[in-house]
């Protein structure tokens, strides 16, 4: 594989709430040959996560949910290296993003060229070995599909195999209504469960227990005479 295919696999997950940074970022990136992935706030950019980005560029100093808030969830699933933004100089707050996570920070105002050598460098020396994660963020719930885990603000919700693999199903199919049936019959390995009415009482307790979680509002939706979705 040459360079340019190389680069061509490669994502990059750009956050920033200044428009005019993300623009150019994009442009650059891209110019370089890379996927480029873009948020302005720190809920899009979990959403932006779930394709799995070889590498993320985070601004620290976003409203509502800063970079270190970010990059906090975000390594509750992901290895991928960081990169800070950062208009802050003090120790202290170097320090703080290396805790949350951070692989790297970079000051702004900075050097295109500055920017895309430290990122070319993480990518170069990147040698985890672990497979990429899988993971959907809803709010504060968090599926990791390959860990077969799910987590309502970093708490683990404790399901059975059966209900976890209902959760993934429908979760992987966002915003489409299955009946009972549908989901029994995708849904494999039922053994001694070969009635379908169990797949109502499995939801009834995925239910219970995400709302013992705190996950608000429930995100399986009972859409009547037709069957359940994962809410989008």
């Amino acid at each position: 594989m040459d360079e340019q295919e190389r680069k061509q696999q490669t994502t990059l997950l750009v956050v920033d709430d200044e428009p005019g940074i993300v623009e150019m970022l994009d442009e650059y990136f891209s110019g370089q040959g890379f996927r480029v992935l873009t948020a302005s706030d720190g809920p899009t950019a979990l959403k932006r996560a779930e394709q799995n980005p070889d590498l993320i560029v985070l601004d620290v100093g976003m409203p509502l949910m800063d970079g270190y808030a970010v990059c906090r969830r975000l390594r509750e699933h992901l290895t991928c290296p960081i990169v800070f933004l950062t208009a802050r100089v003090e120790d202290v707050d170097a320090l703080e993003g290396f805790e949350a996570g951070a692989d790297d920070y970079v000051l702004k105002p900075f050097s295109l060229a500055v920017l895309g050598a430290r990122v070319r460098a993480h990518l170069a020396r990147e040698t985890r070995q672990q497979a990429k994660a899988e993971v959907r963020f809803d709010g504060d719930l968090a599926i990791d599909y390959r860990a077969r885990t799910v987590t309502v603000a970093g708490a683990a919700v404790d399901f059975t195999r059966r209900e976890f693999d209902i959760v993934a199903f429908l979760s992987k199919h966002a915003g489409q209504v299955f009946e009972r049936e549908r989901i029994h019959e995708r849904v494999g390995g039922w053994e001694s469960e070969s009635d379908p009415q169990v797949v109502t009482e499995h939801i009834r307790r995925i239910r219970k227990k995400l709302a013992a979680a705190g996950a608000a509002p429930d995100p399986i939706e009972t859409v009547w005479g037709m069957g359940y979705k994962w809410r989008a």
